[in-house]
C-alpha cells in the first residue's frame, strides 16, 4: 500500500485524488485531462487547492473524501446513512489499503469501533466515463447487533461554475422530457419511488455551466446503474465544492448488515464533457460498445404484433402476416401478449406461461417454424415479474406475490393494470419462473424476448421487510442465468414503454423499448433523448400505424419511417391492411436500412448547432469521418420564410463529400424554398465549407422529414 496522491488519466479525462490518508481519500479533481504529472507536481497541486494547512477544524472542513459525512465537516446531504439499535451510527474511517494503476484505484478503510469495512472503486473507462462503486461490510466479530443501511451513495466533485442543472421527466407515451432548471443552493435529491425507474425517471442528471447545448460548453453528468428506486443528488453548500451523484433508494429496514454481510451499492456512472451533451453521449457510447456483450451482429429489422392484432390471436392471420413481414425484408417476428393460457384482455393469467390451446390448437411450434422458414427469428412476449390474482399460479401458491399480505386480498389500490408483482426474491417462484421460460425457449425455439414490466411497485415486501432490493438483484440474476444457458439469446426491456432504460438493466439485456408511443412527433424528442445515454442500436424505434393509437395524431408513413431510422428500427402495424404503394414503401425501407445500420450502430451521434426550436436533427458521423446519416425532420412550423443553413462539425475539413437524398421514404415535401442540390438529388461539397458555412435546408413543411446520406470522395 502506498498512500499518496494518485492521478487516473485516460480518454481525455482526468481524476485527481488525495490517498494521503489517515481519512478517506478526497476526489480533488475530476474532468479535463491534467497530462503527465511528477509527483512534486501533484503534491503543488493539492496545496494549490486545499482550504488551509491541517489540521482541519469544523469551521473550516477538510475537502470533500469519498464519502462525506458530518465528522468531515460536511452539512450537506451524507454519502453514508447507517443505524444500530436504532440510533444512527457516526463511522470514522481509517484507510488500510491503496490500489492504483494508470486508469483504476481500489481503497479499503475501516471503522473499527463499528466494526465496519468499505471497500471502493474508481476507474476511468471506455470513453472517459469513470464508474464509482462502494461495498459495505459488517465485519465479523466484534459488535453482533445488525447494521440498517439508509444509503450508500457515489459523488464526485465539479466545479462551482456550474449554474444549471439538467435531469428528465415524462409519462406514459411522453417519456424523456428533458428539464433544466439552475442549481439550487443547499442539498437537493431527485427520488424514485415506482419501483422501476419511471416514465419519469431522471435517467441522468448534467451540470452545466449555462444552459446546456448540444454541441458545445462543459458538462457534468451521472447516471445510476440501477433498476429500482434511485436518488440523484446535487450538493450546493457554501463551505466545500459542488456534488454530483446518486445511489440506490432503500426503504426503511430493507439493506440489514449482519456480522459477514455486505452490501454492494449500485455501479454509478460519471461523465465530462467540453463539447456539450453530445460529448456527454459520445462517453457513454463508447463505453456502452466498448462491452464484450455488446450486439455485434446487424440489429434485426423488426416485426413486433401488438398494434398489428392486439389480443386477438387468430393463427391463421398471424401466418399470413409472418409471411408479409418476410416479403417486406423483416427479419425478425416478434409475438406479443395474447398467446398464454386464457389470455384474452389484460385482466387475466399473467404468471400462467403455458401456450393457449384456443388460440394455439397446435401450439407455437408450427409458427415458429414458419417463421424460421421464411429467413426470420422468432420472439416472444413475456411479462415474467407479474402475476394476475385471476390465474392458475396465484391459486396455487398465494405466498408468491411481492406485496403485504395483510393487505393483498382487500386493497384494490395495490392492483395496477389488474395486475399484481411476483416476488422473483422468492426462490420457489424464481425456479419456476425460470423453468418455464427456459422450457419454451427449447420446445418453441425462441430467438428473442420481449421482457415487459407493466406496472410500478408499491409496499414491496419480501419475507416481511420492504423487498425491492432483493427482487431486483434476483431478477438481473434470472435474465444473466436465460442468456448463460441460451447464448445466443437475445432480451429486450419493454417496461410499459421506457420506464426501465437503465444500464443496469443493460447490462443483462439487449436493447430497450424507448416507449409505447410510436407517434413520430413524440418520438423526435423521446429518442434524442434516450439517446443522451445509449447508442441508436440499442433503441427500439418502430414504424407504427398512419394514426398513432396512443396520441390519435395522423402522420405521413415517409415521417414515421425517417423516425424510425433513429434507433434500430421495425415495424408495430398490421402490414395485411397497407396497400399496394405503402407495402412497396415498407420493403424499401428496410432496404434503406439495412443499408445504413453499419454506420448507424458504431457512429458519434450529434446534434448540429440549429437556431429554430422547429427543427430535429441528427447526424451520425462514421468514426474516421469517411461518411454520415443525417436525418432532419420538423416537429412545427418553421419561424423563418427562408429556413437555416445546416452545418456538419464532425466531417473532415480536408475531404470532399458527396450529399444525397434518400428518397426511398418519400420525395421531400417543402414550401417555397427548395435548394437546387435538393432538386438534383445530390451535390458535391468541401468539408471545410460544410463544417465552417453549412448547406441550406429546404423550408419543410411541419412533420415532415428528409435523410440525408454523405459519403467522402477522397
Amino acid at each position: 500500500m502506498t498512500k499518496s496522491i494518485i492521478h487516473l488519466h485516460s480518454e481525455g479525462v482526468s481524476l485527481l485524488i488525495d490517498a494521503r490518508g489517515p481519512a478517506l481519500p478526497a476526489v480533488l479533481h475530476w474532468g479535463a485531462s491534467l497530462g503527465s504529472l511528477r509527483d512534486g507536481e501533484l503534491a503543488s497541486i493539492a496545496d494549490a487547492l486545499s482550504r488551509q494547512t491541517p489540521p482541519a477544524t469544523l469551521d473550516a472542513a477538510w475537502e470533500n473524501t469519498i464519502l462525506p459525512t458530518e465528522g468531515d465537516g460536511w452539512s450537506g446531504r451524507p454519502g453514508l446513512q447507517v443505524s444500530r439499535d436504532g440510533a444512527e451510527l457516526y463511522t470514522r474511517w481509517v484507510l488500510t489499503d491503496v490500489r492504483a494503476d494508470a486508469t483504476t484505484c481500489e481503497f479499503t478503510a475501516m471503522d473499527a469501533a463499528a466494526a465496519l469495512t468499505l471497500r471502493s472503486r474508481l476507474e476511468i473507462g471506455p470513453g472517459g466515463v469513470v464508474w464509482v462503486t462502494h461495498r459495505l461490510r459488517h465485519d465479523d466479530g466484534s459488535v453482533a447487533a445488525p447494521v440498517v443501511v439508509g444509503w450508500l451513495e457515489a459523488t464526485l466533485p465539479v466545479p462551482d461554475s456550474t449554474t444549471h442543472a439538467t435531469t428528465l421527466d415524462g409519462r406514459w407515451s411522453r417519456e424523456k422530457r428533458a428539464v433544466t432548471t439552475e442549481i439550487a443552493p443547499g442539498a437537493t435529491t431527485r427520488a424514485s419511488r415506482r419501483g422501476r425507474p419511471g416514465h419519469d425517471a431522471a435517467t441522468v442528471t448534467a451540470l452545466s455551466e449555462r444552459s446546456p447545448e448540444w454541441h458545445r460548453g462543459r458538462v457534468w453528468a451521472t447516471h445510476i446503474a440501477w433498476s429500482a428506486d434511485t436518488t440523484y443528488r446535487v450538493d450546493r453548500v457554501t463551505e466545500a465544492v459542488t456534488l454530483l451523484g446518486g445511489g440506490e433508494l432503500l426503504r426503511s429496514g430493507e439493506v440489514v448488515l449482519r456480522p459477514g454481510d455486505e452490501y454492494a451499492a449500485p455501479p454509478t456512472a460519471f461523465a465530462w464533457s467540453d463539447r456539450g451533451l453530445d460529448g456527454i453521449a459520445a462517453g457513454f457510447h463508447r463505453w456502452l460498445r466498448a462491452r464484450p456483450q455488446h450486439p455485434q451482429t446487424p440489429r434485426p429489422f423488426t416485426l413486433n404484433t401488438w398494434e398489428a392484432v392486439y389480443f386477438d390471436h387468430d393463427h391463421v392471420r398471424l401466418e399470413r402476416l409472418a409471411e408479409r413481414a418476410a416479403e417486406v425484408g423483416v427479419e425478425r417476428f416478434v409475438l406479443d401478449d395474447g398467446w398464454f393460457l386464457g389470455r384474452r384482455d389484460d385482466t387475466t393469467s399473467l404468471g400462467d406461461w403455458v401456450v393457449d390451446p384456443a388460440a394455439w390448437p397446435d401450439g407455437l411450434r408450427p409458427l415458429a417454424d414458419s417463421v424460421h422458414g421464411l429467413g426470420m427469428q422468432f420472439g416472444l412476449w413475456f411479462e415474467p415479474e407479474m402475476i394476475s390474482i385471476d390465474s392458475d399460479l396465484a391459486r396455487s401458491h398465494p405466498d408468491w406475490f411481492l406485496h403485504d399480505p395483510r393487505h393483498l386480498t382487500h386493497d384494490p389500490s395495490l392492483s395496477w393494470r389488474t395486475q399484481y408483482v411476483l416476488d422473483i426474491a422468492n426462490p420457489e417462484a424464481y425456479a419456476h419462473i425460470l423453468d418455464r421460460i427456459d422450457t419454451l425457449i427449447n420446445e418453441i425455439g425462441i430467438d428473442y424476448i420481449k421482457w415487459d414490466h407493466n406496472r410500478d411497485l408499491v409496499e414491496s415486501v419480501h419475507d416481511g421487510r420492504p423487498g425491492l432490493h432483493a427482487h431486483t438483484v434476483a431478477v438481473y440474476r434470472l435474465i444473466a442465468e436465460l442468456k448463460e444457458r441460451h447464448p445466443a439469446l437475445e432480451i429486450e426491456s419493454c417496461s410499459s414503454g421506457g420506464a426501465r432504460t437503465d444500464l443496469g438493466i443493460l447490462n443483462v439485456t439487449d436493447r430497450v423499448w424507448a416507449s409505447d408511443s410510436n407517434d413520430p412527433v413524440e418520438r423526435q424528442d423521446i429518442q434524442r433523448w434516450t439517446g443522451l445515454l445509449l447508442p441508436p442500436e440499442l433503441i427500439g424505434a418502430h414504424v407504427g400505424p398512419t394514426t398513432s393509437h396512443s396520441s390519435g395524431r395522423t402522420t405521413d408513413l415517409s415521417y414515421r419511417m425517417a423516425t424510425s431510422l433513429m434507433g434500430s428500427a421495425g415495424l408495430e402495424w398490421d402490414i395485411l391492411s397497407c396497400d399496394a404503394e405503402e407495402t412497396a414503401a415498407i420493403a424499401r425501407f428496410a432496404a434503406l436500412y439495412k443499408e445504413l445500420r453499419p454506420l448507424l450502430r458504431t457512429a458519434t451521434v450529434t446534434h448540429p448547432p440549429i437556431r429554430d426550436d422547429a427543427w430535429r436533427i441528427t447526424a451520425y458521423t462514421a468514426p474516421d469521418a469517411s461518411a454520415a446519416v443525417v436525418l432532419v425532420a420538423t416537429v412545427s412550423g418553421l419561424d423563418d420564410a427562408r429556413a437555416e443553413r445546416l452545418r456538419l462539425p464532425e466531417l473532415d475539413a480536408a475531404r470532399h463529400y458527396r450529399i444525397t437524398m434518400r428518397t426511398e421514404i418519400g420525395e421531400v415535401k417543402a414550401g417555397w424554398i427548395l435548394p437546387p442540390w435538393i432538386s438534383a438529388g445530390e451535390t458535391v461539397l468541401p468539408g471545410a465549407a460544410l463544417i465552417e458555412i453549412g448547406i441550406q435546408l429546404p423550408t419543410l413543411w411541419p412533420l415532415q422529414a428528409m435523410v440525408l446520406h454523405i459519403t467522402a470522395i477522397d
